[in-house]
């Protein structure tokens, strides 16, 4: 956003002024913009409508931007008719109106592209009907999967494949099988199947009859000279082909599997690679996004442009969605010869990229600014914060602070639905402490991609009848 020459007149509530003025201020000076603040007679902003907006909206004649609060979204169209400059939208959280002006974000607008396939495992694939197959596919194809693999069972053979393959051939997929059984592979592939996973010595020249492209693996894992002389049969064959040298689990190689990933690139410096990437998602305690980052950003580095993974384990269950947003992030990293810093913030999911929120200097002034029974809540300090008119708690455990305020004259103004939600709020106040996310009152917690979207539930004190 090129701010220099604008003036940005921002409006807001009475009970945002402090912070508004505050961070608006730190912006202008840092981004050398010219601004003015309207201050509507409001307590909550969010609670503004375009009807009401346009009643008390006093734009000046030298501003060129107007910034509206963020929950007019959807009234934005029918404002800018009403308004002669042009009309914009901030976050609905005042704390991140810096990333709203560019701050903290490194991407530009080549940002999205890629060069890794994935290929998505249906695991024991045979197991399921077909109708359990097409849903399971579907769904994987949502999250970014290019093609669809059917996993087989080694002690089974999969004597209908071929109506699957149809099946989800039918729907615009893409599939590959992965089986070592003849019989399961040629039906398969008669049926649509284009990639076969794996092939080695001991079943390449039966390759000649599929008629697809394969994958080729070494017989053991340490074991290059075998991976070596199936690619030469391949290529004497004239069968396209893939190489996977087999990546292997922390404690069982996998050190030296990166090295051997590096030797064949150095070995094959134009064939196509593939890497399967379950050995570390699925086999490793801990959650699967930072791991599956890493594991593209080396394919990337390495030119491997394929990778195959599940999601059978829990902690890797969204592995199809985190490769899809990771490739692209590790394709504009290398591209752009910069860190993968600052540019995917979906990935991010434990914590947040940043935790803003106010200080508890800036919250004792919001508490003085209330006035009326309804509470606020805020997190500082590693505390939550509760604040109504004439009333602040504090502390770390949720149900103290419930008591603080159950033990105050405002507990009368209390009814059962609201100390549901103010207790609910507060045990989200907890979550954002611990694991060091952002918190805002009526907004969903952010987890990265996995964010679910809140409905707003500020339930208001009920109105005690006057004596």
């Amino acid at each position: 956003m090129n701010n220099r020459g604008e003036h940005y007149h921002f409006v807001t509530g009475r009970l945002a002024e402090p912070s508004v003025r505050a961070i608006v201020g730190e912006l202008a000076e840092q981004l050398k913009f010219q601004h003015s603040i309207s201050v509507l007679p409001i307590t909550v902003a969010a609670l503004m409508n375009a009807q009401w907006l346009m009643k008390h909206l006093i734009v000046p004649d030298f501003a060129t931007q107007l910034i509206l609060p963020g929950y007019l979204e959807r009234e934005l169209v029918e404002i800018q008719k009403q308004v002669s400059i042009p009309v914009q939208c901030g976050p609905k959280n005042i704390r991140d109106l810096p990333r709203f002006f560019g701050l903290g974000s490194r991407r530009t607008g080549s940002y999205g592209d890629y060069s890794i396939e994935i290929i998505a495992e249906i695991n024991h694939a045979d197991r399921l009907r077909v109708d359990q197959l097409v849903e399971v596919a579907h769904r994987l194809k949502l999250d970014g999967a290019d093609i669809i693999d059917l996993g087989c069972s080694p002690d089974n053979c999969w004597t209908d494949i071929s109506t699957a393959v149809r099946e989800l051939k039918q729907l615009g997929l893409r599939i590959s099988v992965d089986s070592f059984d003849p019989s399961e592979v040629s039906a398969a592939c008669q049926a649509g199947a284009e990639l076969v996973l794996s092939v080695n010595s001991q079943n390449c020249t039966a390759a000649k009859d599929w008629g697809v492209e394969v994958v080729a693996i070494p017989d053991t894992p340490d074991d290059l000279d075998s991976l070596h002389r199936t690619v030469d049969e391949l290529a004497r064959l004239a069968i396209p082909f893939r190489i996977d040298p087999i990546l292997e689990p922390i404690g069982l190689g996998f050190s030296n599997s990166l090295e051997r990933y590096a030797i064949c690139r150095r070995h094959y410096p134009e064939a196509p690679m593939m890497m399967g990437i379950g050995n570390i998602t699925e086999l490793t305690d801990v959650d699967s996004a930072g791991i599956n980052t890493v594991l593209l950003g080396f394919c990337e580095e390495m030119d491997i442009r394929s990778v195959l993974t599940t999601q059978v384990i829990n902690w890797g269950r969204s592995s199809v969605k985190e490769c899809d947003l990771a490739r692209r992030l590790v394709y504009y990293a290398v591209q752009q010869q910069t860190p993968p810093k600052h540019l995917e913030p979906n990935l991010v999911m434990l914590r947040s990229p940043q935790v803003t929120e106010f200080s508890e200097q800036t919250i004792v002034e919001i508490g003085q600014a209330i006035t009326d029974n309804n509470f606020r809540i805020f997190t500082a300090g590693g505390k939550i914060h509760a604040l109504t008119r004439s009333l602040h708690v504090q502390g770390n455990d949720p149900f103290e602070v419930m008591q603080q305020i159950l033990d105050s004259p405002n507990a009368a103004k209390i009814d059962q639905a609201h100390a549901f939600y103010l207790g609910f709020e507060m045990c989200k106040a907890l979550q954002a402490i611990t694991l060091s996310k952002t918190y805002e009152q009526d907004e969903a917690l952010g987890w990265g991609f996995l964010t679910r979207p809140e409905k707003h539930w500020r339930l208001k004190a009920k109105k005690i009848p006057k004596d």
